[in-house]
């Protein structure tokens, strides 16, 4: 078996969709024989993983699966190695980098407490 990295993309419709286009990008670890294979795979996790449910105004939200467009092999897996790339251009830079210095704070924000017995 071999390892890949597929890029799954799904659009995220509120109501009607009149609003602000939205698209969840998930990166996904496929272990399968061939590349082939392993694009199969990936389709197949978009599909049985769309869903639906109702928002506080009783609208319908979706993650409707539109497809795998991208797909790495991993020939070997070593610490730090990269994993995907995608170059950003943001209308605001400022905006941008202030949105990833908070996404930044909030990771090293403690969520759990542990608990020693």
């Amino acid at each position: 078996m071999r390892w890949f990295v597929a890029k799954i993309v799904y659009q995220i419709i509120c109501g009607s969709g009149n609003h602000m286009p939205q698209f969840d990008e998930q990166l996904r670890l496929i272990s399968a024989e061939t590349k082939q294979e392993a694009a199969q795979k990936a389709r197949e996790i978009g599909q049985q993983e769309q869903y639906a449910f109702r928002n506080q105004k009783q609208e319908l939200v979706e993650w409707k699966f539109i497809n795998v467009p991208e797909l790495f092999t991993l020939d070997q897996l070593s610490d730090g190695m990269e994993l995907y790339s995608r170059i950003e251009e943001p209308s605001d830079a400022n905006a941008y980098v202030a949105w990833l210095q908070m996404k930044s704070a909030q990771l090293q924000e403690p969520r759990f407490i542990e608990i020693n017995n």
